[in-house]
């Protein structure tokens, strides 16, 4: 009898450090604590973009009534020039007939969608918009690209941070945070911005590709 319940004993504990040692494993899981499969790989991105203002199309249902401008609220579209960093500034990017200025310098394509908001079209300090803007790299659309979503300002030279919801290609999964700067108009009346952007692309997706 006495060896019958040394091996129930034995049974027994053995069950227990099984189920002990699956529930350290679990919880140690669950904190992140291993490290490698979530590590991040961070790429700083820096580019212009010209806006060619004969692509912007807006809601004319919501307007002021003294100028017919875009009020809060009103929506639109529109689409530009991804140029190499530092290559236009406040004023230059886009001729008056919507073609890019620097054609050997374009490195892609822009278009941004949203709402105007604050004051509208009115605004001279604060966010004007809130947008969502793909960043299309390359003559191939789809194949490279980087999305950011979050507030534009009004006032010229003034960053704001924008967040980053995802890409494709090398920028499947991207995570982290864009800098936008508004530089001034050119000639076609768009806006001139700079990027700053510190892409996270988490390794995990970047090794299921």
């Amino acid at each position: 009898m006495s060896n019958v319940r040394s091996i129930k004993w034995i049974t027994l504990l053995s069950v227990m450090l099984i189920l002990t040692l699956g529930g350290a494993v679990v919880a140690f899981a669950s904190t992140g604590e291993n490290t490698s499969l979530v590590e991040a790989d961070t790429q700083l991105l820096k580019f212009d973009v010209a806006e060619d203002m004969s692509r912007f199309v807006f809601d004319e249902s919501v307007t002021f009534e003294e100028d017919g401008m875009p009020a809060y609220g009103s929506s639109f579209i529109t689409q530009g020039y991804i140029y190499e960093y530092g290559t236009i500034d406040d004023t230059s990017g886009v001729l008056p007939n919507g073609e890019p200025e620097f054609p050997e310098k374009v490195i892609g394509e822009w278009t941004c969608r949203g709402f105007f908001v604050g004051d509208g079209a009115h605004s001279a300090s604060g966010p004007m918009v809130i947008t969502t803007q793909l960043y299309n790299f390359g003559d191939e659309l789809g194949v490279k690209t980087l999305v950011t979503e979050g507030y534009e300002l009004a006032e010229f030279d003034v960053a704001i941070t924008r967040a980053i919801t995802g890409g494709t290609g090398e920028y499947v999964g991207a995570t982290g945070e864009a800098h936008q700067t508004l530089l001034g108009f050119n000639a076609s009346e768009g806006v001139n911005l700079r990027y700053e952007i510190e892409v996270e692309a988490d390794s995990t997706l970047t090794l299921a590709k």
